[in-house]
This record gives C-alpha cells, sequence and structure tokens, in this order.
C-alpha cells in the first residue's frame, strides 16, 4: 500500500488547505478512506493520482489507527464530513469563493439553501451538477472553463471515488483554486443521510452505519475492501515492525 498518506492534527489539515486557496496555485485534495486505498493499490495508475494530490487526508478510523500503528503517535481522524463543514466555516470567515462540481442539481440546490442559511455571507462562485455516466470531453473542457472563469479559491468536487480523484488530477494546472473530492460528506451535509453517533465513529464503525442505510449499494464494496484492507494493513504493520527489529540490532 504505497500511498502517501499526510499525518498532523485535524486542524493543521484545514489550516493548510485554507493556505492553499489563499495561494492561488491550484492543486488538489484527496481524502483517503479505505475504499480508496484498495482501488490504488489495484489500479497503479490512480495510486499515482493520489500520491500527486498536495494533501491526502486520513478519512475513517481504520486509516487513523494504522498510521498510528506504524509511526507510534496519535493520528486524528480527517474525515469529509467534518472538514465539508469546517472549510465553509473558514471561507466565510477569509473572504474565499467557493464552487461546487458534482453530485444532482437538487443536492446542490440544498447545499446552497444550507450555505446560505448559516453563513449568508460566503461567496459562492457558481456550481454545476454535470449529467451522470461518462461525460464527453467537450462538455468536461466546457466546465473547466466555466470553473476557470470564475476563478474560485476553493472548488468542492462531489462526484465519488475514484471519478472525483481523476478529474482533479486532470483538472490541477488548469484552475487556480485548491479543489477537494468530497463525494461521500454531500448526503451528510444536506441531510438527506443520518451519521454514525460518535461511539460508533470512535470505534470504527461508522462504516456499519452507511452499510445499514445503503445496503443494496455497499455491501459488496464493504465486504470486499474491508477485508482486503484489514489483511493488507495486517501484512504492512509485520512488515513494518520486523524492519524496526533489524534497525534496532
Amino acid at each position: 500500500m504505497d500511498i502517501g498518506i499526510s499525518i498532523g492534527e485535524y486542524g493543521e489539515f484545514t489550516e493548510k488547505i485554507i493556505e492553499l486557496a489563499g495561494n492561488k496555485k491550484g492543486g488538489y485534495v484527496c481524502v483517503a478512506n479505505v475504499h480508496m486505498i484498495i482501488e490504488a493499490y489495484n489500479d497503479p495508475e490512480f495510486a499515482r493520482v493520489i500520491n500527486n494530490a498536495d494533501i491526502v487526508t486520513p478519512d475513517g478510523m481504520p486509516l487513523a489507527i494504522m498510521l498510528k500503528l506504524l509511526s507510534g503517535k496519535k493520528q486524528d481522524r480527517v474525515a469529509g464530513m467534518d472538514i465539508l463543514p469546517d472549510l465553509i466555516l473558514l471561507a466565510a470567515r477569509m473572504k474565499l469563493s467557493v464552487f461546487f462540481y458534482g453530485s444532482t442539481d437538487k443536492s446542490l440546490r440544498k447545499v446552497i439553501s444550507r450555505v446560505n442559511s448559516e453563513h449568508p455571507e460566503l461567496i459562492i462562485s457558481g456550481i454545476i451538477a454535470p449529467p451522470f455516466g461518462d461525460i464527453s470531453p467537450e462538455i468536461t473542457a466546457d466546465h473547466f472553463a466555466e470553473i476557470k472563469r470564475k476563478d474560485p479559491d476553493i472548488i468542492f468536487v462531489v462526484l465519488g471515488c475514484p471519478k472525483q480523484e481523476k478529474l482533479m488530477a486532470e483538472m490541477s494546472g488548469q484552475i487556480n483554486g485548491i479543489m477537494i473530492g468530497i463525494g461521500g460528506a454531500v448526503p451528510v451535509f444536506t441531510r438527506e443521510m443520518k451519521r454514525a453517533p460518535a461511539w460508533m465513529q470512535k470505534l470504527s464503525l461508522e462504516w456499519l452505519f452507511r452499510l445499514i442505510q445503503e445496503p443494496g449499494r455497499l455491501w459488496k464494496r464493504y465486504f470486499y475492501t474491508n477485508s482486503k484492507f484489514i489483511l493488507l494493513a495486517l501484512k504492512e504493520v509485520v512488515h513494518h515492525k520486523i524492519l524496526k527489529k533489524k534497525d534496532s540490532v
């Protein structure tokens, strides 16, 4: 699992993303969960997309726990469901503009409705809900041009993994704002889905709460990705401990 996941306290991540937004040098942020890690493990090209990101946050307690086992230091979970509302709050305070790309028009309207209610001062440069399925290069180019013309500071990309990460990598260098993939966070932000209670989050059971809500869509993915991640993580930790013992001799 040769993926470079960023480490640090939760607040350092949001501060760094806001700093990148203010610098207007482009780039993108990946919010990595178990699903993304397994996708990257299975696809070297996608792994390069993740490793080329400016920041890769440890979304999900399994990743935070693994980082702790490997580094010996406590690692905060940096989940999309937390950083989306926090970045909106910080952007409003810092007078930074935001753009929402992806999801459906209905969901994006709900996002805008909540944002306007809670942070009416936030500068919303625009929203685009692209058609589902494969998007033609011409339509994609038009969308890129629209985002570039509006020149937002933060672009929230809501297409789901791995589509949103691949698109951000493609857009990187073409627009000045910082992009962040937060596909799974929008349904919770719009209150279309409930979030797991805090005790389930702490016990790394948020995936189970989501599975209960969407069993038909998620059971195959979770069965495959969670099982494979556990096996790979155990192998990684054992290998790491063996290397540490060798180094200490």
